[in-house]
């Protein structure tokens, strides 16, 4: 059984512990001190004459601070602890920790407190995969610190723990106390890291780490007021987890995007980093232009096989850790998404469609130009006219490339495997939404007439031509893809939904797309599942098999409003919405894809990440689309279709190229 983590984290460091404040050392398990990618303290137990303690609580405080409250082991109920331990726990380049050992005897107690502590080093793909280390280990003891190191080549990394008065061995550091009755004793723990080019400082408590503090990025957002009180903490919870996942990347220094989740995913990528800014434009939309900014930056300019990469495409997923460092995996960075292409210019679009910022446009007109080359050129690769994929790197490449990339995901309705190359369906729709938004780039911003028509003609031509060969009559779906031997996977799945937000969906097909959506088969009662029940393909906890996943949802309401399907979209938003209150008003990577009706309450799926950036994005795109809110050439426009169950919903301070705009409505439709 899976026992309860505590979890804090701050940009790409991050510390997973159990409810005592305890790390046991674990190969399989992300638990542990991590920093760009690789776990730097495995081990860290606080023992108190050499005995763990107890905890009568544990838990984040705040997103880079947690408190646990230990107390000596009795061994019976009808013995009362004298001494309590106090650990608060801070994250940010580091970790500090913060101990107070307290006596609530009436006697002199004299007493040991001890923090074990190791460091494995090991890469985040080396616990997914088991993977053994290749490097040396080395470790130097100080008077007041020991270095825990491992180098491979050029390759190191180091911890550093400090604390002042303690007895260190090379695994271990002791304090000798002796406390009077009442007495409380203090004193703080340091934990640096540092790279073979790195050394940053530890933050101490309540010192801001980012440029941008938590409470100055709250108060930048829109400020909501609802009838709905559920809905102002989702709201709330949702600014506080895009800011803990928040970084700077060293190709745009000066401003932050979001990691895509904790544990696993705590680094830059391509498809969950522009779907999160997009999310988030219209509250917070600095994250947009960095995220725009830095996937630029990195765009590939090449042919390279092992990477997947090819000239103008956008990458999927950049790591900083060993194995990417040799090459023994792809990320460094790694290209294999064909979605990711076509996302960055539908968010570059909308980014200037909010802001008006066309300056950050101007100079992006060669990336965007890059990435029409590559759906044109390299991401047809049969010359069909729609976009597919297929890795040329079998060995350490992803098998599956769009936004549900476990390798089953592309699945028959009877559960066999689709062949390769793959060319789903929402992926045309996002290549048919990206030609339509650079032609209006192209005509508005560049100047370039010509191209602006080109576009237009070819996204006419891809949406005749889609229709013609994904749409399913008799079943009046589409299909979920079509495989390499150029066949239809005809599942029921909700990558339909995100056809409706791309708007390649003919009006006299919607209507059924609709109804499936919102049937029994693909509609939990919570969200739409990722494929429908009453497939033999459907397992409702397959990650990307019958699952619900909140991002996936948020964009299908988008869709749904899109269409003017007011009533369905505002039905989803609240489901979606009712659902987070049941994890502490924080939506995770996905939910159990069982029936509402079952189970009463939503399941977390096994080992969703929490916070998840697209999943902390979702509340505020679920919003929009409740409020109806659009850029216009005249200022903010609303149409707002409230769930009656919000009473009313007011955002004051809504920012874009107007400055700042205030939109109220009542809630009026029935969900």
């Amino acid at each position: 059984m899976k026992l309860p983590q505590v979890n804090i984290l701050e940009g790409i460091t991050f510390v997973v512990s159990d409810m005592h404040g305890d790390i046991e050392p674990d190969p399989d398990e992300p638990t542990g001190l991590f920093y760009r990618d690789m776990r730097h303290l495995s081990r860290w137990q606080a023992r108190l004459n050499g005995n763990q303690l107890d905890a009568l609580s544990g838990e984040a405080v705040e997103y880079d601070e947690a408190v646990f409250f230990l107390v000596e082991p009795t061994g019976t109920i009808y013995r009362n602890p004298t001494v309590s331990l106090l650990r608060r726990r801070h994250v940010g380049d580091g970790m500090r920790e913060e101990l107070e050992l307290t006596s609530h005897s009436m006697e002199p107690l004299t007493l040991e407190l001890s923090i074990l502590f190791a460091a494995d080093f090991a890469d985040i793909f080396e616990i997914k995969d088991r993977l053994q280390k290749t490097g040396r280990f080395y470790r130097r003891v100080g008077p007041d610190e020991v270095t825990l190191g491992y180098e491979r080549g050029a390759f190191r990394r180091e911890t550093i723990v400090r604390a002042a008065g303690a007895f260190f061995t090379d695994e271990s550091a002791t304090f000798r106390i002796t406390l009077q009755p009442r007495q409380t004793w203090r004193t703080e723990v340091e934990v640096g890291v540092a790279t073979a080019a790195v050394r940053p400082v530890v933050k101490r408590a309540h010192e801001p780490n980012m440029p941008i503090g938590l409470q100055e990025w709250l108060d930048a957002a829109p400020r909501l007021d609802t009838g709905w009180d559920d809905l102002r903490r989702v709201y709330h919870r949702s600014l506080v987890d895009l800011a803990a996942l928040r970084f700077y990347p060293e190709s745009v220094p000066d401003s932050s995007l979001p990691a895509a989740g904790l544990p696993w995913f705590m680094a830059l990528f391509g498809r969950d980093s522009l779907i999160t800014s997009y999310q988030a434009l219209p509250f917070v939309p600095e994250m947009c232009r960095t995220t725009l900014r830095a996937l630029a930056a990195q765009q590939a300019t090449e042919i390279d096989d092992f990477r997947d990469a090819e000239p103008g495409k956008i990458l999927h997923e950049l790591r900083q850790g060993e194995l990417a460092y040799f090459r023994e995996r792809p990320q460094s960075p790694y290209y294999g998404t064909a979605d990711a292409t076509p996302l960055f210019l539908i968010v570059l679009d909308e980014y200037e469609r909010w802001t008006g910022d066309r300056e950050t446009v101007q100079a992006l007109e060669g990336a965007a130009r890059a990435a029409l080359g590559w759906m044109e050129r390299y991401g047809d690769l049969d010359g069909d006219g729609f976009i597919e994929y297929l890795t040329r790197n079998p060995e350490t490449g992803l098998r599956v490339q769009c936004w549900k990339d476990s390798w089953n995901s592309i699945v028959y309705p009877d559960g066999t495997i689709a062949a390769l190359p793959h060319a789903t369906c929402e992926i045309q729709g996002y290549a048919y939404d990206a030609r339509r938004r650079m032609a209006r780039l192209a005509r508005e911003c560049w100047g370039d007439l010509a191209l602006a028509d080109r576009l237009e003609r070819d996204a006419d031509a891809l949406r005749k031509r889609f229709h013609e060969a994904f749409w399913l009559p008799d079943e009046g779906f589409y299909a979920l893809a079509r495989d390499g031997g150029g066949q239809l996977v005809p599942t029921l799945a909700s990558n339909m939904g995100h056809l409706l937000w791309s708007g390649i969906v003919p009006d006299e097909n919607v209507d059924r797309v609709v109804e499936h959506l919102l049937g029994d088969n693909l509609f939990s009662g919570w969200g739409v599942r990722t494929v429908a029940a009453g497939q033999r393909a459907y397992n409702p906890m397959e990650y990307h098999n019958g699952t619900v996943w909140p991002h996936d949802n948020a964009l299908i309401t988008m869709g749904l409003t899109r269409y003017g399907r007011y009533t369905e979209a505002a039905r989803l938003a609240a489901a979606m919405l009712e659902a987070a209150p049941y994890f502490q008003f924080r939506l995770p990577e996905a939910l159990v894809g069982t029936d509402r009706r079952a189970t009463g309450v939503p399941v977390a799926y096994a080992s969703a990440c929490s916070p998840q950036a697209w999943s902390s994005g979702t509340p505020l795109l679920l919003l929009r689309s409740m409020m109806g809110l659009e850029p216009r050439r005249d200022g903010l426009g609303m149409d707002a279709h409230v769930p009656l169950r919000c009473g009313h919903v007011a955002l004051s301070g809504v920012p874009g190229w107007w400055g700042r705009a205030d939109v109220f409505s009542l809630g009026t439709v029935p969900t």
